[in-house]
């Protein structure tokens, strides 16, 4: 699975547009928030990635007017927002299930939430295992509902 331009923003801030399956066939290695270190994890992360098995990433973040921009990533890299980048970390955010067997999630899916404007403000990327559901905000929030 290839994260091209087209498929996400070109640049920091801009919204991706087009087709909500844009992640469908990837497979999800890892989980990643990042966290500006001095508020601690006990923090929202300020941005959500997604790493993949080819290792590309995806990038959520959220702007100042509450939505949701999705850009390919930088891992393992922070991404240059982080500055200085000794006051930033990325770390798995707390209540997600650890990687299922086999090493990764494998998507069968994508949603997005968009408001009246077409913004994103939530993206739900559905997995065979269950949910991942990325909401912005002032702060990034993620959660895992697992399929029962």
């Amino acid at each position: 699975m290839t994260v091209e331009r087209e498929d996400c923003a070109g640049t920091a801030g801009r919204t991706r547009h087009g087709n909500a399956d844009w992640l469908t066939g990837a497979r999800i290695t890892a989980v990643l928030g990042v966290y500006y270190r001095p508020e601690g994890r006990a923090g929202e992360p300020e941005a959500v990635e997604f790493v993949l098995a080819d290792d590309q990433s995806v990038l959520l973040t959220c702007a100042s007017d509450r939505t949701l921009h999705v850009t390919p990533g930088t891992w393992p890299r922070l991404p240059d927002w982080c500055v200085p980048a000794s006051q930033w970390q990325q770390a798995t955010p707390a209540l997600l299930p650890p990687v299922p067997y086999g090493g990764a999630w494998t998507v069968v899916g994508t949603q997005e939430l968009r408001d009246a404007d077409g913004e994103v403000l939530q993206a739900v990327i559905r997995c065979e295992e269950g949910d991942f559901v990325v909401v912005a905000g002032d702060t990034m929030t993620i959660r895992f509902d697992p399929h029962p």
